[in-house]
């Protein structure tokens, strides 16, 4: 049996907010269309689909348990060329061989870019 994570579902206090924001930041293509109540994003270059859906008002956001993580070659021009488009991003990490930068989506929901995946051993 094969399997793989193909699909992240992330609840939306304003799914076309949401959308735009992964779409413009992180090379994902969409028309934004509510479809079976989702909005479909679709990696330019590899990586998993990405399902926007309406967060219930009853959903508590704030609370991190799980962090979207991108691989990008070079951290620190990652990091400048999203600051020039407006987003933010913490601190520049070293970590062992590799760097990385933390930030948030519009709903509060973890993310970082890391070239821990082009670190040479």
């Amino acid at each position: 049996m094969t399997i793989a994570l193909t699909t992240l579902l992330i609840y939306a206090k304003d799914m076309q907010r949401t959308a735009r924001f992964y779409v413009e930041h992180f090379g994902y293509a969409s028309d934004c269309k509510v479809v079976d109540g989702l909005i479909s994003l679709q990696p330019l270059h590899g990586g998993a689909e990405i399902l926007i859906h309406q967060a219930a008002k009853s959903l508590k956001f704030g609370s991190a348990v799980l962090k979207l993580s991108f691989s990008v070659a070079n951290v620190e021009q990652f990091v400048a060329q999203a600051a020039a488009k407006g987003l933010a991003f913490g601190s520049l990490h070293q970590a062992h061989g590799y760097a990385f930068a933390n930030t948030k989506d519009p709903d509060g929901n973890s993310i970082s870019v890391s070239s821990r995946q082009y670190r040479t051993t």
